[in-house]
């Protein structure tokens, strides 16, 4: 075997590069035991000195903190060099002080005579500046700033270790990229743990720094007097000055070791290093700079003042400024030339699941001469009366409607505005703003000069006047609204009518939450365990259908979970659902009445319709001049309740319920089918009309 290849084998075991950490830890623990010729501590005062400016320019040009992520390590070993060098350096202040200002070398010496002019009194001021600013304010400042961030980047791993497996489960990222992932979210949560703790040595590097000095002066002090028996005066100044000196050549480095940790600490990560992000940011707007600039020059036309700088720094602020704005445009032009110059016909994205555009489930459109109505700059005051609907609908129907989302459509015609369910629309109108719809409630007692027309909520006739005869309408018993009014009760009504087409699986499921947070334990033994959450929905959609509300889930709840195992089917559910709401429904027609003054229907009619439900395979078949019968009357029976201003009920036996109110519903809308179950025992029942009295 060679020589060359014993050398690559003994340089393969000690592996040089990482021996250079343990070997510069035992050098530097070595300087404080070993005495250190005057030379050598030049040297490596110089040495520290140049790499306290090295990280200051590497904390500068990096655009994220783990960019630097050994600063914390080099903060340590930066700060126990100079511990070191003070401990060296104060062995031979003490050994060789009294042979002259150079006897601890030339860069003591320098910062002792040179940067303080060889006045100890104003080296101790100066010393003590420096170190009230690196301890006070840099390196308080950085760690306070490393802690916040040490923190925040803790509370957040779990979040960014829950995005990252997110993005690995959807596939948007590979096993390696999640890898990787993680272990920045590691190594960010540990840097800023060990920037937490590595700004304790520097802070106790200045507190250290204070205590050599005295320990130098002191000590000094009697080593000169006593035992080298030099005069008082003499003993102090030189000693002095080369304890500042000692003490100036460690601070300066901590200082800037200090700043570059603070850099790192309080930069925010973008592309961009400290220097861009500075230029990039600070000389951005050129108004600012301009407008500083004149503060400027007018502080330096005041009698008084030092008008050169002043006058100078302003004078340079302004071409700045000019300078600025020049680039500013001419990018601005190059850019606009860019434009005007690019292909129009450019590649095509690929499609993805992002351009499915998905339906509002309630919206409004607007024509553009009522986009005031929506916009609060205008004082409209559309939005908060929706707002005011959504929470009125909530609390009288039992559930959160969905967000009505509001947009402007030039196809519709300047007033118009249409209402949309699911993309579909359900309702239209036209609203005049600084106009008002004056609606004839049926007693008016004139007639009034402006746009026939009808009240898109209810179809009443009205008619849109000017402002100057509002007053006017109202004597006449007109009920006068405004614009918006019109938008907002056409939409409540449409709500409420709508209000079944609205429970979507979303709104039944978060009734189901809200109402497990009272009673989970019910809401556990229904859904999924005894009823799918789909017959749930239908149960509440049949009940809605028919004008009810659903305020009372617990009752509802109960009332499916008991009879879950009798029947799955959504309509006898309801029956029993109802039966159990039956003094709320009752209730809900007549509010204070004992009485109850209903419709009701003929005995035989009744016996007719049972046969025919019977003998029909889906429980839903009549014969056509039986059910033209049906609904003729039940028309004029509806009439003859409202002519006495009493509701439009009727009461049938519980087997015809469903069928009559299905039959009934879309033909006479404003009749309410109630069964004979439904209705309390504390109730009196007296019939004011009757369905079937002329078979």
């Amino acid at each position: 075997m060679n020589m060359s290849a014993v050398m690559g084998i003994i340089k393969r075991s000690l592996n040089l590069r990482g021996m250079v950490g343990p070997v510069l830890i035992v050098m530097i623990l070595a300087m404080m035991v070993l005495p250190l010729p005057p030379f050598l501590l030049d040297i490596l005062f110089t040495f520290n000195i140049a790499v306290a400016v090295m990280v200051l320019l590497i904390s500068m040009n990096t655009t994220k903190a783990l960019d630097f992520v050994a600063f914390p390590t080099i903060l340590l070993m930066t700060t126990l060099l100079r511990l070191s060098l003070n401990v060296a350096s104060t062995r031979v202040v003490l050994l060789q002080g009294h042979t002259g200002g150079d006897a601890a070398g030339k860069v003591i010496e320098s910062f002792g005579q040179f940067l303080v002019g060889g006045n100890y009194a104003v080296g101790i001021v100066v010393f003590a500046i420096l170190v009230v600013i690196n301890f006070m304010v840099i390196t308080k400042g950085a760690g306070r700033i490393a802690e916040v961030g040490a923190r925040f980047t803790l509370d957040a791993m779990p979040g960014k270790q829950m995005a990252i497996d997110a993005d690995l489960n959807a596939g948007l990222i590979g096993e390696d990229v999640a890898r990787t992932r993680r272990k920045e979210i590691s190594q960010e949560a540990d840097f800023y743990g060990a920037m937490d703790g590595a700004s304790k040595f520097v802070r106790g590097d200045a507190i250290a720094g204070i205590i050599i000095l005295f320990i130098n002066l002191i000590g000094g002090l009697i080593v000169g007097v006593l035992q080298h028996n030099m005069d008082m005066s003499l003993a102090a100044k030189t000693y002095t000055l080369l304890a500042i000196g000692d003490g100036l050549v460690a601070q300066i480095p901590a200082l800037v070791i200090s700043t570059a940790a603070g850099v790192v600490v309080s930069r925010v990560s973008t592309d961009e290093n400290i220097g861009e992000q500075l230029l990039g940011q600070l000389f951005k707007q050129p108004q600012v700079i301009m407008l500083t600039a004149a503060i400027v020059g007018m502080l330096g036309l005041i009698p008084g003042m030092p008008h050169v700088p002043f006058l100078l720094l302003a004078g340079g602020m302004l071409w700045l400024a000019f300078h600025l704005s020049q680039k500013t445009e001419q990018a601005a032009d190059l850019q606009q030339a860019s434009v005007e110059t690019s292909p129009v016909i450019t590649e095509a994205s690929e499609a993805s699941w992002e351009d499915v555009a998905q339906v509002d489930v309630l919206g409004l459109e607007v024509g553009y001469r009522l986009i005031a109505l929506v916009d609060k700059a205008q004082d409209g005051d559309l939005l908060l009366r929706i707002k005011g609907i959504r929470k009125k609908f909530t609390q009288d129907i039992g559930f959160l409607p969905p967000s009505v989302h509001i947009r402007d459509n030039l196809d519709l015609r300047p007033n118009a505005y249409r209402i949309t369910l699911k993309g579909v629309e359900i309702g239209s109108g036209e609203a005049y703003p600084h106009q008002f719809l004056a609606i004839n409630p049926g007693n008016v007692t004139g007639v009034l000069v402006g746009t026939q027309t009808q009240d898109p909520a209810f179809g009443l006739p009205a008619v849109w006047i000017d402002a100057a005869l509002r007053e006017q309408a109202q004597v006449m018993g007109y009920t006068v609204v405004d614009p918006g009014t019109v938008v907002a009760t056409h939409l409540s009504h449409l709500l409420s009518t709508r209000s079944a087409e609205l429970l979507g699986r979303q709104e039944v499921q978060q009734l189901l939450e809200h109402l497990g947070k009272t009673a989970p334990k019910l809401v556990e033994d229904l859904v999924p365990k005894t009823l799918p959450l789909g017959v749930v929905q239908k149960v509440l959609q049949n009940l809605l259908d028919e004008g009810m509300h659903i305020r009372d889930m617990r009752t509802i709840v109960e009332t499916l979970a008991d009879n879950a195992t009798r029947s799955q089917d959504a309509h006898q559910l309801t029956s029993w659902v109802r039966i159990a709401l039956g003094p709320a429904i009752v209730q809900q027609f007549y509010p204070a009445a004992q009485e109850l003054q209903v419709i009701g229907m003929d005995k035989e009619l009744e016996h007719v319709l049972m046969q025919a439900m019977q003998a029909s395979q889906n429980g839903m078949g009549i014969e056509p001049g039986l059910a033209d019968t049906v609904l003729r009357e039940s028309r004029e029976a509806v009439q003859v309740q409202e002519q006495m201003g009493l509701p439009a009920v009727m009461l049938v036996p519980g087997p015809l319920r469903d069928l009559l109110a299905r039959f009934l519903k879309r033909t006479v809308p404003n009749l309410r089918v109630i069964s004979h179950d439904e209705v309390p025992d504390f109730k009196t029942i007296r019939v004011t009309a009757m369905v079937g009295g002329t078979l």
